[in-house]
């Protein structure tokens, strides 16, 4: 293997582009899009707060997931230098301890810009940061468990970032139904995370991550996904039509009846057709999550 690039630049500064690529913006959406839900669930006119509404939009993906990205790649330097010796920081384009310090660098400036937004925004900035630490880097890393990582993820990519995104809008802690409603998303995405997972299985079972799909098997973690995913939605639907909100219930409740029929199909082989429902019923979990906010944002 030529390993002369690497050589040369270990005592620079890593490229603008490779520092990008580490912060992997295709990560980005799941957390703004969860933010965007959170702003349409205050009902607050976007009109009335767009400036700090861009300014969650950049904590959120680019600070917070962006971060989440760096110290992942950090800790599991190693393994990526057997299984994806092209990322940035085991190809050496990120090169000495830059990976660390970018890691560092985000979390530094992403307190400091939710200082800027009120201290509902500062709490869950602390949480998600602090879940993002103890998700890749000992003693705890989470990531190394199919229950705490998948919970971890979750709970950031959905939860707090419909919180951050009602917070800011509203400038104060959201109302409970919203607050019950994200953290009802936040399980059902356990089930998303899973499925995740079986796209690596045959990579955590070498390393010794112990992934749903490892430690249950595919059949089993398939269905025990499904199941995370769809209850919760249930719950929303239900909840949803007994607050009177019924064509945001009943949108949830048609999502969920054409995820259950799609799921047959995940069920039939769930390591073949993982990658296909992500790109299907993940989608039609997340569009949910919209309507859900929006009946949401029109009682506030």
């Amino acid at each position: 293997m030529n390993r002369s690039v690497p050589l040369a630049r270990s005592a620079g500064l890593p490229a603008p582009a490779d520092v990008v690529r580490l912060l992997k913006p295709i990560t980005w959406f799941p957390p703004m899009w969860a933010f965007m839900c959170g702003v349409v669930s205050s009902g607050v006119p976007l009109a009335d707060r767009w400036q700090v509404l861009l300014l969650g939009v950049i904590l959120t993906g680019p600070m917070v997931c962006g971060t989440s990205q760096a110290v992942n790649d950090w800790f599991d330097r190693d393994i990526d230098a057997i299984n994806e010796p092209d990322r940035p920081i085991p190809s050496g384009r990120i090169p000495g301890r830059w990976g660390l310090y970018i890691a560092i660098i985000g979390t530094v400036l992403s307190m400091a810009l939710a200082l800027t937004m009120g201290q509902w925004v500062v709490y869950a900035t602390i949480v998600g940061l602090v879940c993002a630490w103890i998700y890749s880097a000992p003693p705890l890393r989470l990531k190394m468990s199919g229950w705490w990582g998948p919970g971890i993820c979750a709970l950031t990519y959905e939860g707090l970032s419909w919180f951050t995104g009602a917070a800011i809008m509203a400038a104060a802690l959201p109302p409970t139904p919203v607050l019950i409603v994200l953290l009802l998303y936040s399980a059902g995405a356990h089930g998303i995370m899973t499925l995740n997972d079986f796209k690596a299985e045959k990579g955590d079972t070498l390393m010794g991550v112990r992934s749903l799909p490892v430690i249950l098997g595919t059949g089993r973690a398939a269905r025990l996904a499904c199941v995370v995913m769809a209850i919760p939605q249930a719950v929303v639907a239900w909840l949803l039509f007994d607050w009177g909100l019924r064509l945001s219930g009943a949108a949830v409740a048609l999502s969920l009846l054409v995820q259950l029929a799609l799921m047959t199909r995940l069920l039939s082989d769930p390591a073949r057709y993982a990658p296909w429902y992500n790109a299907t019923g993940t989608t039609l979990y997340v569009l949910g999550m919209l309507a859900a906010a929006i009946g949401l944002g029109s009682t506030q």
